[in-house]
Order: C-alpha cells, then structure tokens, then sequence
C-alpha cells in the first residue's frame, strides 16, 4: 500500500468520524457543517499541520549557531538519506523525545526536546535524529502529522458531543425537533476517539519498524538508536511531556504514554522490546 493511498485512507475515515459526530451534534444541519469542517481540516492540515503541531508544542527553530553539533548531524543525515535538510527546532520540555512533520522531504521539520539534548549521548542523539530522518525520507511525515490535526479534532468534537449528551439532551437537535439520544451520544462521544487512534495504530506500527530499521542504516549504529529507545522509553513513563496531546502520539520517536495496560494494546507504537529486538539483531547480523 502506498503512502499516497494511505492518506488518503486516513483522510476518509477520520474526516467520516468529524461527519457523524457532525449529524449526532446537529443532525443533517450538523453534517453540513461536520463536512465543510472536514474539508477545512484536511486542506489545513495539508498546508499548515507543521505549524500547528510546531505550536502545540511551543517549539521554535534554532539557529545554526545555537546547537552547531545538532544541525551538523542532521545535515550529514539529511545528506545520507538523500533530502533536503530539514529545518530544526526545539520544544521547551525537560521529558526527552523528538518528532518529525512537514507535508514532504522539502517541508519537513525534526524537532527535539531540550530534555533529549541533555540525556542522550552524541551517538544516540545521532541515531534519534536518523530515525526522524527516516520518517522524511519514507514519506511517513504527512500521514503522521494529519492523523494527529485531525484525531485532535476528533477528540475536541466527542468532548463537546459529551457534554451536550449530559446537560443538553432534551433540546431540540435537528429541524425536526428531534432530541439528542444521551446514550447514543455518550457511547458515540467515547468510540470516536477510539476508533480514531485505532486508525492511526493501523498505520503507525508497521511505519516505526521501517524507520527504526531506515534509521539504524543512515547512523551506521543500530545500537546506538536501540539504547537511546530503552532511555526514552523509560524517561517517557516517569515523566510525560507537558501539555500532551493524545492525538499526536503517533509523531513522537516513542510514545509519551505509559505502554502498559490499556494504553499499551491502543498506543501507535509498537511494543519497545521488540523494537530494541529487532535493532539487535541488526547489529548481530552486520546490516
């Protein structure tokens, strides 16, 4: 399946979520309204999700000067993976992780945590940085970048939907005078963003292999990325980024979520010990 193909799948099915949720907030009113909001978000989120996942984040872009080692290293993988160098940015939050977004190679974005510059040695900076790279070259940075747009809006719809299911059921929700059903849309209200992340998980998965594998080949280090994933998996569970947002799990080297229980069975990444497995046996095979 190609990438092409997948966003356009993920485009259809989370802009059909922002839909029905649309017709259980204001019936065939709301659908109209669900849609123009969908076509919106998905132009939108084409165009400028970088700068809204670069604002969540209250990332701003270093200068060459400012982290001179950093931008090398990205530039010497930039080169290696063979794209443009992507602009680099630094997100104000001591919780270690990186993300990549851009709509392409030629708009693409690594953006780092002032956590991880501190944590994580050269190589495994190095091989932090190649995995974000690899999300660039492999085109992966637009599904993930308008997954997380649009399961933000999805999970702002169910909370409103939520709310009007407890304090706005008797009123009138459609022309016709018909009212909201509080249980339909409580159950609608906590399926939505489910399903919304089960999206995302069915692509996300398959995709973080492939730049854990891409990445461990363009840093030449597959041990070094697998330490570094061990680090910030583990940093990531006592301390989770500030002003986290769920739906852009999905972006980030490893999840802000603690994988065990139900968040684990849910998260976008797959689970870390087969990562670091799999890097392992890169290293032992010599590729």
């Amino acid at each position: 399946m190609t990438s092409q193909f997948k966003t356009v799948l993920l485009l259809g099915l989370l802009s059909a979520l922002i839909i029905i949720l649309g017709g259980m907030l204001g019936g065939q009113t709301g659908i109209v309204v669900a849609l123009g909001l969908a076509v919106v978000m998905n132009a939108g989120s084409y165009w400028y999700s970088d700068k809204i996942v670069l604002s969540m984040y209250r990332a701003r872009e270093l200068a060459q000067e400012e982290a001179p080692l950093l931008h090398r290293m990205v530039g010497e993988l930039a080169q290696a993976a063979g794209v443009p160098k992507p602009r680099v940015c630094i997100v104000p939050d001591e919780t270690p992780n990186a993300f990549a977004t851009g709509r392409d190679p030629e708009h693409g974005v690594i953006a780092v945590t002032e956590g991880i510059m501190r944590l994580l040695s050269a190589e495994e900076l190095r091989g932090v940085l190649a995995h974000e790279m690899s999300h660039i070259a492999n085109r992966d940075i637009l599904i993930q970048t308008v997954a997380g747009v649009l399961g933000s809006a999805i999970t702002a719809i169910a909370n409103m939907l939520q709310w009007f299911a407890m304090f706005g059921g008797g009123r009138s929700s459609d022309e016709n005078g018909r009212g909201l059903n509080p249980l339909a849309a409580m159950f609608m209200a906590m399926l939505a963003p489910i399903a919304a992340t089960l999206i995302q998980m069915a692509i996300s998965r398959s995709r973080e292999y492939l730049a854990d594998a891409t990445g461990a080949r363009l840093c030449g280090q597959p041990l070094a990325l697998a330490g570094a994933l061990a680090r910030l998996d583990s940093y990531n569970k006592q301390r989770p980024l500030n002003n986290y947002n769920p739906a852009t799990e999905n972006m980030f080297t490893v999840s802000p979520l603690s994988a065990g229980g139900l968040a684990g069975l849910f998260s976008t990444h797959p689970p870390m010990q087969e990562r670091i497995a799999r890097l392992q046996e890169m290293a032992r095979r010599g590729a």
